[in-house]
């Protein structure tokens, strides 16, 4: 009998104990409030040297040019800001499109804590593989810019822009830079980046023209 008991006590005692709970990885949505997404595959993996993978324990989101205080921040530490969310459609000159969940930080919180000096109207941003575009300040600013580190609820896998893709909506594909390492100040409005330089847009804006 009392062993029985004992017994009994044993499975009472491991009934109240609650297994840990394995992670299973996430699940790329499809629909956010109502609106069907694009799959993250629709997003093609245009690139001027391929896919680029970054060692994300060496990697550094730097803040330069004209401002206040340069920054390094490691890619923990650029996530340690508000995060935010939008759906947002990437166009892209070649004739396809993807309408897609973004999640990252505002440019503007990163560029404000190095503190952007009054002469800057440009932003630069340079990419892993020596890729750069340009976009202006005030874009940046009034249209709440995100620099995205998820989309569809899954972390951007390499080959699509990890650690981060900048979400430049109402723009040409070619100024959605991937793989970014560096946030530019500039005063130099008139910079090109990669595709500019050959003809593209400068403005890269979707209800205009693809050339200059």
């Amino acid at each position: 009998m009392k062993g029985l008991l004992i017994f009994g006590m044993i499975i009472l005692v491991l009934g109240c104990i609650q297994a840990s709970t394995i992670p299973l990885g996430t699940v790329e949505v499809r629909e956010y409030k109502g609106e069907k997404l694009s799959s993250i595959d629709d997003l093609k993996d245009n690139a001027i040297n391929g896919p680029q993978y970054i060692n994300i324990s060496n990697y550094t989101l730097k803040i330069t040019g004209l401002v206040v205080t340069p920054k390094a921040y490691t890619y923990e530490q650029a996530l340690d800001h508000q995060k935010y969310s939008k759906v947002v459609t990437l166009n892209c000159v070649e004739g396809w499109s993807a309408t897609l969940l973004w999640e990252g930080v505002l440019v503007r919180d990163l560029m404000d804590e190095a503190g952007v000096k009054p002469e800057a109207n440009t932003v630069i941003f340079h990419a892993y593989d020596g890729y750069t575009t340009s976009l202006p300040l005030s874009y940046i600013r009034d249209n709440n810019i995100i620099l995205a580190y998820a989309m569809n609820n899954i972390t951007i896998p390499p080959q699509k822009g990890y650690p981060f893709m900048l979400v430049a909506e109402s723009k040409w594909g070619y100024k959605w830079i991937k793989w970014v390492t560096e946030i530019e100040l500039s005063g130099d409005p008139s910079y090109k980046g990669y595709w500019e330089s050959g003809g593209y847009s400068q403005n890269g804006d979707v209800n205009g023209s693809k050339f200059e």
